[in-house]
Order: C-alpha cells, then structure tokens, then sequence
C-alpha cells in the first residue's frame, strides 16, 4: 500500500476472549474464530476443498499460485494450506499466500490458539518465529526455502484490497473470504470490498466462504462470479463457492484533479 498519501495510524491487537472450550473468540466482533466443533476439519472443508485444493496444483500451468485471504485470524487456514502444499507432489507451483488483517492477534494469543493442532506445531513455531510486529503496512515473510510467500497486510481490508486493485494487475488463483459473520463485521463484505476481489482475480480464479448470507451471495455475483451455494460444515446449513467469469468493471473515478485544469470540450 502507498504510504506517501496515507495517515500514519498504529495498529490495534484483536481483543481476544477464550470460551470454556479453549476457542478464541473476538471481543470486538462478539464470534469465534473457528468452529467451535473442529476448527480445523472446518477450515479444510470450507476453504481447500471449496477452492478445490491440493488438486488444482497438479499440472498447474503457472510457475506460482496466489490465495489471498480476507482476515488472517488465527492463521490457521494458512498454515493448513502450507501443510497440504507441502504434501502435494511435484511438481507444483510456488506459494503466494496474501492475507489482510486489521486487528492482528498478539503473538501470545496465535500460540495459545495454534497450541489446539500438534500436527500443526512446526509449521506454526516456524510462522511464530518470523511472526511481525503491530506496524501498519505489508510484512512479508518468506518460507519453506524461499517457494513460499506470505505476504501480510496489518491493514482496512477495502482501503488494502482498492489500492492493490487500482494497478490493474489480476493476481489471485483462489480466495479464502473470511472474517466474521456479516452481522457482526458488516465492513468486511461490503460491496467495494468484493468488487476489489473480482477486480485482483485471475480468470477463472475461485472463491469459498462459511457464509450463505443472500447480500454476500448477490454482491459476488454482481461483481462477475458464478456462486454455488453447498452444504455447510457442522451447524452452518449452507456456505458458498465459486469461480469467476468475467469481472464488472469499475465505475470511473470522478478526476481529482481542479476543474480548471480539465481540458476543454
């Protein structure tokens, strides 16, 4: 994100509670940040199996493959991802893995949280050791023998996606759209928002998400995917899926630039 034309603001650590089952849950946003059921088995049904995840890096056609991810959270999609990346044959593409996040957790809290998934304990101490601090702006960490990136943004999720939208260079294979509940964090599937998300993505680029609310689901396909709607995990009776045909484009900016200087007609 250009920080030349953006006011400097210190970034606030999520405000974590624990319910009586050991789950993180956001005390701003009032939910958890995974099922409370398995967590874990949820995160691999909705966003690897909903984006079609090992297989779609078999013969991939591209030397690297971009997911980027609406709120990093815990971090446990991601490290699932790496995990599955990892276990895929070769040969496969490189990792791109982009997540945004406006109220990263403390380093404390990702530990406690990530302590739930031994199987997961040395891809996570790696993630923790290279974990950023709370500085606005992209931290970028490099993995697995440099074929893994991630790229992570302590950022407003429409401010980061508009501004990464606006250099016209589609860059996403596959999107976790995640977050908390519309209800509860109605800023993060706002239209801007998901318009931003068809405008980085690939053709052919595909999405899931736990949710099935109707706005989310009319604003995604507005904005140029086809959206299938499945069976949820665990208590959620539906979630969403899909994949991009050609995004809408963007309503023009008004010129920022004084009257006086338009050119005449």
């Amino acid at each position: 994100m250009r920080r030349d034309n953006t006011p400097w603001r210190p970034v606030t650590a999520a405000a974590i509670g624990w319910t009586d089952e050991g789950v993180p849950q956001s005390l701003h946003f009032g939910d958890v940040y995974y099922s409370r059921d398995d967590g874990l088995a949820e995160s691999e049904y909705v966003f690897l199996r909903g984006n079609d995840l090992p297989r779609r890096w078999l013969n991939w056609p591209a030397p690297g493959f971009c997911i980027a991810e609406t709120g990093f959270g815990t971090g446990l999609n991601f490290l699932l991802t790496w995990q599955a990346w990892r276990d895929a044959p070769e040969p496969r593409p490189s990792l791109h893995y982009l997540s945004v996040e406006k109220f990263p957790l403390a380093p404390a809290d990702m530990a406690r949280a990530l302590a739930s998934w031994p199987s997961l304990k040395p891809l996570a101490d790696s993630l923790l050791e290279q974990y950023p601090g709370l500085v606005p702006g992209q931290h970028r960490l490099v993995l697995d023998r440099g074929r893994l990136t991630l790229d992570l943004w302590w950022e407003d999720i429409e401010e980061t996606l508009t501004d990464l939208a606006s250099h016209g260079r589609p860059l996403v294979d596959a999107w976790y759209l995640d977050g908390f509940a519309p209800a509860r964090n109605a800023q993060m599937w706002q239209p801007a928002v998901l318009r931003s998300v068809a405008r980085l993505s690939r053709p052919g680029a595909s999405f899931a998400t736990f949710t099935a609310a109707g706005e989310v689901r009319r604003q995604l396909s507005g904005a140029g995917f086809a959206v299938e709607k499945t069976a949820g995990f665990g208590r959620k009776r539906e979630c969403l899926r899909g994949r991009l045909g050609a995004p809408v484009p963007p309503v023009p900016a008004a010129p920022s630039i004084p009257a006086w200087d338009l050119p005449a007609t």
